[in-house]
């Protein structure tokens, strides 16, 4: 990172309170879903060519038909028009980029038989957005996506810099790609931080700012902020939990330590007691 970046704040949108903690996500069958069953002659041949492309074949065994439904109708609705190589391949997801007219973006497909779901069960259990959706796999995998649209698209209005949500569709989701010139943006952890104070400050104003838009990242540390352009990026908001969440202190905890460990390495003179007393803060003790 170069001496003389900023590390700039993102505006906030227009603020309308903690948002819809209490209103419940549809886990019920998709179009996808509909579009596997009826697998008419276009999808067909949509599926057939999706599985003998390079980028899928090491995975495609562990993709069902309603996936391809989902990228099938990702692309029928105009946000997706070519699919590009791998980003990443995690336990629960893979990433691809993709290109959206002559944007490049980011398409996340969550593998719903290979998804080690009882992980995903303790950040769902105890969200009020997601009260009763049993255990069955594919809806726990649907409400994860659909948390993590959802959990992007509150970030995002809150004033935290993080990949924009673009559409989401059964176990598939298309974002924004943070990218470099040489690919993907470097981690935190990946990089030489020339200004570790100024970076930390803008690391726990997004934490307060999620918290005040009532989420918790619940996984943040180094492995999960990236530098694009002069600024920090938030990302894996999958796990994200509301406030009202029985597990919410004990994540923030968690987030405050990883975040306060990094920057202390970094010769930040930072606690994860002062961390936490920030991001908690009111607008009362802000002003004291």
């Amino acid at each position: 990172m170069s001496d003389d970046a900023e590390f700039g704040l993102v505006e906030p949108e227009e603020a309308d309170g903690v948002g819809d903690e209490w209103e419940s996500i549809d886990v019920s069958d998709t179009e996808a879903d509909r579009i596997a069953r009826k697998r008419d002659r276009e999808f067909s041949e949509f599926r057939k060519r999706i599985k003998n492309t390079e980028q899928f074949k090491v995975t495609a065994s562990v993709f069902d038909d309603a996936t391809y439904g989902a990228l099938y109708k990702l692309v029928q609705d105009g946000y997706i028009d070519a699919f590009g190589g791998p980003i990443s391949t995690g336990k629960e997801a893979n990433v691809y980029t993709a290109l959206r007219g002559e944007e490049e973006v980011a398409v996340k497909v969550y593998r719903i038989n290979a998804s080690d779901f009882r992980d995903m069960r303790g950040y769902l259990d105890g969200d009020p957005r997601f009260e009763g959706i049993g255990s069955d796999k594919k809806k726990v995998v649907t409400a994860w996506v659909r948390k993590e649209f959802a959990n992007l698209k509150r970030a995002k209005k809150a004033g935290v810099r993080v990949p924009e949500p673009i559409a989401v569709q059964r176990n598939v989701l298309v974002m924004e790609y943070i990218a470099t010139d040489d690919g993907r943006a470097k981690r935190l952890n990946e990089v030489h931080i020339e200004n570790p104070d100024t970076a930390f400050e803008v690391v726990r104003e997004y934490m307060r700012r999620l918290y005040d838009a009532g989420l918790v990242h619940g996984d943040l540390s180094e492995y999960n902020i990236v530098f694009d352009e002069g600024q920090l990026v938030v990302i894996d908001l999958g796990q994200a939990v509301t406030v009202h969440h029985g597990n919410a202190h004990e994540y923030l905890e968690r987030d405050c330590e990883n975040v306060a460990n990094f920057f202390s390495r970094q010769g930040v003179d930072v606690t994860s007691d002062d961390l936490l007393a920030f991001v908690q803060r009111t607008d009362e003790t802000a002003d004291e």
